[in-house]
């Protein structure tokens, strides 16, 4: 009732809001009229590569046809550059007026000469290491943006750097998220009139997702669109003209959402359409997964899981469209979203195609949200269909568990059909080219679940659901667990062609005018292929898992290809169990460069190691193993691997020489003496009896694991 009678109250506020900060007070914001400017990002032409997606409809298609699949055969390795990060890599390359652009892991900043590969600067924003504790999905950096005479970055650690083109120093630095403590940046940031736009990511943590507008030469902020609303008791006045957008949001939450901050984030997509003047950006999934650890029930969470629209010019909220209502499942809108030109049912259409973690492939109006048509483009069973009038998707009752009480195997599970690698959009073909995932995951809610000051706050009992020490058990999934490249028509909303990879979290695509469509896999094949049959047409052996997304660009006639590579993100961190059958383990972070009949050569790569488990004796009750495993999936997981079966990043606990000794364990979990590192300490949320159990439960491990011989 309290919560009634707020919304209620803050309504009135709204109306009053209103008239007090009409839209068009926001401070003017003057775009540069020298350097990179916004009629060049939409007209994107010659051979440039202005923006993450290229141009304004981040299509990521290139008109470039000197590389066509008559002489794509020629194609060899024209130059490379060794990073020194060896994390994920997961940023697109930008190139203007003869250099390229890119980012590393720790949100570091390269300029090459686009022709020669020489180093021209780089930028080390020294991001604390430390910041991976509230960090999901690695160190991960996908990009710059160019705007005026500046490049800008978004940092791990929440800050929006411009630096100068030519130099590299920094112009400005501003702290774009709420607080260093549950929210970080991995997305590129975009630039459109005068703006800079970024939000966070941060929905595992106690975070309110946001988009945020920053003047591209000040750095001051001009507007903040929150995706989902505050307290309500509070009221909404200070939200300025989405005040009412607040109050219809806040009237689908339940409980007392806001404390736990609400989830929501935008960390990636982001696409402004000078077409209708609108921003259409993706939201994160609500927090905590689990509906019942902030009893928000059974609403629709908005705007979560959601495509938002709003104005340009203030950040006045414009439509949205739900894609996940209720969502406990991760399903993220947060995959790149692509506005296209095209014809449906004899009418052409302006349009934004959408292919998110939930495995609905989306086709809405662009101007108005309004939906067009909705399609399975991969495996699902959470939801049961969609409905053909408003689009809304229908949920499987066996999905809720938390209503339930039993364990759900979601699948897609949370890296999703889709997750953030790239898709492209071929005008010539009509084709979409999709990198898919087939992963399924356990969920099961914890009814004992409280909040913490560190660590995931998404209210699973993952410590039940863990991948047992099995090996037929493990086989069994990894042979299901499988990834491929899907042509989607999205017209007749249907696959044209599939090619099968053996693993999931394979790279983002680049789709040409010379009838090509390039993608880097797990396995380490950087492939291109024929964009209307699917035929494959050439390949070359990276020596690394490849998850960024390609692009292409000129220099004095010539045209190259170039690659960011290095094997990371969180299908490595957290599916260690899994890891050996998508690809190799090994990171080498490279940025690659490719032009015909270039024939340059990579070293020779580092021979993989294959660890040895030789465990210190089980000494420990089987109920403070039983207990540790609990808190292990919590609190460890997300960097050292489902049932402490780690990735190739970060150290494999059953390895680890600390797990034979109690203070050891002691002074790394709780008294934080590797802080240095990244792993800082968790005494707020754990005891030394809490880090005691914790190290039986991996001794326990290594010893199962040691008999399985699983590491192999």
């Amino acid at each position: 009732m309290r919560i009634g009678l707020a919304i209620a109250a803050a309504l009135a506020l709204a109306g009053c809001s209103m008239g007090g900060e009409a839209e068009g007070n926001r401070a003017a914001v003057t775009p540069p009229t020298e350097g990179v400017t916004d009629a060049m990002i939409a007209a994107a032409a010659g051979g440039e590569w202005l923006t993450y997606g290229r141009d304004y409809n981040e299509q990521r298609f290139s008109p470039l046809t000197q590389i066509d699949e008559a002489t794509v055969g020629k194609l060899g390795l024209a130059w490379f550059a060794d990073l020194d990060t060896a994390r994920g890599q997961e940023a697109t390359p930008l190139v203007h007026a003869g250099v390229l652009y890119v980012t590393s892991a720790w949100s570091k900043v390269y300029a090459y000469d686009a022709a020669s590969g020489a180093l021209k600067w780089s930028y080390d924003p020294k991001v604390p290491r430390q910041t991976l504790v509230r960090a999901c999905c690695d160190a991960v950096n996908r990009g710059v943006a160019l705007y005026g005479d500046k490049v800008y970055v978004g940092t791990l650690d929440g800050r929006l750097v411009a630096l100068n083109q030519n130099d590299g120093k920094v112009a400005w630095s501003k702290m774009a998220v709420p607080d260093q403590k549950n929210y970080t940046i991995t997305g590129a940031p975009r630039a459109a009139k005068g703006l800079i736009l970024i939000g966070s990511g941060g929905s595992e943590y106690k975070a309110r997702g946001y988009l945020a507008a920053f003047d591209w030469a000040s750095g001051k902020e001009v507007w903040r669109f929150n995706t989902v609303p505050g307290d309500p008791a509070k009221g909404f006045d200070g939200e300025g003209p989405n005040a009412k957008a607040m109050v219809a949001a806040a009237k689908t939450w339940g409980g007392e959402w806001w404390k736990l901050g609400g989830g929501g984030t935008v960390w990636d997509s982001i696409v402004y359409d000078p077409q209708t003047n609108l921003v259409l950006f993706g939201t994160g999934n609500a927090e905590p997964w689990n509906p019942n650890a902030n009893d928000r029930g059974q609403g629709d969470a908005l705007y979560t899981g959601s495509i938002v629209a709003v104005d340009a010019d203030t950040g006045a909220y414009r439509w949205h469209f739900q894609e996940t209502p209720e969502d406990r499942w991760d399903y993220d809108s947060n995959a790149p979203i692509i506005l296209a030109d095209i014809e449906i049912g004899g009418q052409q259409r302006h349009v934004a195609l959408h292919a998110p973690k939930n495995g609905y492939f989306y086709v809405l109006d662009a101007k108005t949200g309004a939906f067009l048509s909705a399609r399975p483009f991969a495996e699902m069973n959470w939801s049961t269909g969609i409905d053909p009038t408003t689009g809304k998707a229908r949920i499987a009752p066996q999905a809720r568990y938390e209503q339930t009480g039993e364990a759900f195997i979601g699948l897609p599970g949370a890296i999703g059909a889709h997750s953030w690698q790239s898709m492209s959009f071929s005008p010539a073909t009509g084709l979409v080219y999709i990198p898919t995932n087939r992963a399924a995951q356990a969920y099961l809610a914890d009814k004992e679940w409280k909040e913490s000051d560190i660590g995931y706050q998404v209210g699973l009992d993952t410590g039940k659901t863990a991948m047992p020490a099995d090996n037929a058990i493990r086989k069994s999934f990894a042979s299901q667990t499988t990834g491929s490249l899907v042509a989607w028509d999205p017209v007749k909303q249907a696959a044209a062609w599939t090619v099968p990879y053996p693993g999931p979290w394979n790279g983002g695509t680049l789709a040409t005018a010379g009838n090509l469509v390039f993608q880097g896999t797990a396995k380490g094949d950087f492939t291109a292929y024929n964009a209307k049959s699917g035929g494959k047409l050439w390949s070359f052996p990276a020596q690394t898992g490849i998850v960024a997304a390609p692009m292409t660009y000129t220099v004095a006639g010539e045209q190259y290809v170039a690659v960011l590579v290095g094997w990371g993100g969180v299908w490595d961190l957290v599916a260690g169990t899994l890891a050996g059958k998508s690809g190799p383990v090994r990171n080498i972070s490279r940025l690659l460069v490719f032009k015909l009949g270039a024939n340059g050569k990579l070293p020779p790569p580092p021979p993989l190691s294959k660890m040895v488990l030789d465990p210190p004796l089980v000494t420990g009750k089987p109920e403070q193993a039983a207990r540790g495993s609990g808190l292990y999936a919590r609190y460890c997981s997300v960097c050292h691997g489902d049932a402490a079966v780690a990735g190739g990043l970060v150290p494999d606990l059953r390895h680890s020489s600390a797990i034979g000794y109690p203070e050891t364990m002691k002074s790394i979990v709780i008294d934080g003496a590797l802080q240095h590192t990244g792993m800082v300490s968790f005494a707020t949320a754990l005891r030394p009896a809490d880090a005691e159990a914790i190290r039986h439960y991996l001794i326990k491990r290594a010893n199962e694991d040691a008999k399985l011989d699983a590491r192999k």
